[in-house]
């Protein structure tokens, strides 16, 4: 026996293909089955293409006037393979993706060929498929990152296309070698056809934002007090340098970050003086990150970067690179040096907690944020040395580390330091676990709540540039493009 519950349960899509194909069958128009059933025919159209969902006793009365059963009505699938494509299609155009793209819903008309109908449902399909690929999981971007990783441990973090790259535009705009100055970024930018636009509502969830048609470059007016209006500037027209296009997936999107800040460093400390100054300080053995910031005018982690680009290749120095937030998770990593830091099941380093008796955990505890800070620190796969700053950002405190192998510790300032540490935290429990006595005591009577991070949940922002607001820049090169440009464009 059917029931009001079980007629809920159909999909009144199908419902109402099965009644129209029924009627169709038995040569009843519309107008004959709604005097039938004592209905408008404009009721009964609602209900065969679904916009109504028919009552049972609807139901029974047109399953009477077909001279059919409800049961048959109630069916799950449709009667053919052209009504099941129909269904489809209409579904699709209920759907987010069809909205999203701003087509509206039509009728489907009975001349309309087949192939139209499943090239719909092939593009409907592909585009579904594009979005979940670009809506990285955790997983997905942990993964690509590893990848990523592994290409830079490839090449020792040199990228030779992009220093060539950094070079042909410092010739280009004929800057005489040294530290980058201002006005030769803005000389980059006009050798690139941009004028620089400074706007105090720059939609926030963007750096910059780059009028392509106009040749005009946005940047925040509102920069920050230790910001640096040159990497601003050259971060913004690194991508336009290197040709990108927009990405197809979150893993071409990190490689697109990464080009994008490599060029930027290189384009601010130029490898052919950069490295003489590099070998010259490790023939006096006074390798410094602090000489590298303070001589070339860049951030801790700029010059930090800019080392380990440059090290192996250069200097034959392995080298490793961490960036802690001060919670204790790894935002940033890299190494070549056989450091044997913590990972998960893809091999991920970034997300894993560092060892709080790592040189990045312990700078954190020290008064001195004025000085560098180095330690030795003894692991179950040799001795490092490091050295490390903290530095704030807009996320909280980050500190930022370099290390090497202990025998290469000896081309670096900071080298006797008296600072020691001990960590098994990649081979053994080490800091993971609690002292025994303090376990003892606290397991059984402690419940802490927990603050989750809201990415480790939740899927990584969507879209092509992952967490931006097209919205928001659209409406913003809306509001701030040249006036006479934009009347033309509306004519």
């Amino acid at each position: 026996m059917v029931t009001a519950d079980m007629a809920e349960e159909v999909d009144a899509l199908t419902i109402g293909r099965r009644i129209r194909q029924l009627r169709a069958a038995r040569g009843m128009t519309l107008e004959q089955l709604a005097a039938a059933i004592d209905r408008a025919p404009s009721q009964v159209s609602m209900i065969e293409t679904g916009k109504r969902e028919p009552k049972l006793t609807q139901l029974q009365a047109i399953a009477r006037a077909l001279d059919t059963t409800i049961d048959q009505l109630l069916a799950e699938g449709p009667l053919d393979e052209r009504a099941a494509m129909e269904i489809a299609v209409e579904r699709a155009m209920k759907g987010q993706t069809f909205q999203a793209l701003g087509i509206a819903p039509f009728r489907i008309a009975k001349t309309v060929p087949d192939e139209a109908l499943q090239a719909l449902l092939a593009l409907h399909g592909e585009i579904d498929r594009l979005r979940d690929e670009r809506a990285a999981t955790p997983e997905e971007a942990r993964r690509a990152n590893v990848e990523l990783r592994h290409l830079m441990r490839s090449q020792d973090n040199h990228f030779a296309d992009l220093e060539k790259k950094a070079a042909e535009i410092l010739a280009a705009v004929r800057h005489p070698g040294g530290p980058l100055t201002q006005r030769s970024a803005s000389d980059i930018a006009a050798h690139l056809g941009f004028t620089l636009h400074y706007a105090p509502d720059l939609p926030q969830s963007t750096r910059s934002v780059a009028d392509l048609a106009h040749g005009r470059l946005y940047l925040s007016s509102r920069v920050p007090g230790k910001g640096d209006a040159r990497a601003a500037v050259l971060q913004a027209l690194s991508s336009r340098i290197l040709g990108h296009a927009e990405p197809r997936s979150y893993a071409e999107f990190l490689r697109q970050r990464v080009e994008t800040n490599y060029l930027t460093g290189a384009l601010l400390m130029p490898e052919e003086h950069l490295v003489p100054v590099l070998k010259d300080a490790k023939e006096r053995r006074a390798i410094s990150i602090e000489d590298l910031r303070d001589a070339y005018s860049v951030s801790y982690e700029t010059a930090a970067h800019r080392f380990t680009n440059l090290a192996t290749r250069h200097l034959d120095i392995p080298v490793h690179f961490l960036k802690v937030h001060e919670s204790g998770t790894i935002t940033k990593a890299y190494e070549n040096d056989d450091v044997n830091f913590p990972t998960d099941r893809l091999g991920s380093i970034e997300g894993q907690m560092c060892c709080r008796r790592w040189t990045s955990r312990v700078v954190f505890e020290e008064e001195d944020r004025f000085n560098p800070y180095y330690q030795y620190t003894d692991t179950g796969n040799g001795t490092y040395w490091c050295t490390a700053r903290v530095e704030p950002s807009s996320e909280g405190l980050h500190s930022v580390s370099v290390g090497v192998r202990f025998d290469d510790t000896k081309w670096f300032i900071g080298r006797d330091t008296p600072n020691r540490g001990v960590s098994k935290h990649s081979v053994e429990v080490c800091c993971r676990r609690a002292p025994a006595d303090l376990e003892q005591r606290w397991r059984e009577r402690s419940w802490p709540n927990v603050r989750t991070p809201r990415t480790l949940l939740a899927t990584l922002p969507t879209g092509a540039f992952p967490g931006v607001d097209t919205t928001d820049v659209y409406e913003f090169l809306e509001a701030h493009a040249p006036k006479e440009a934009a009347a033309s464009a509306t004519r």
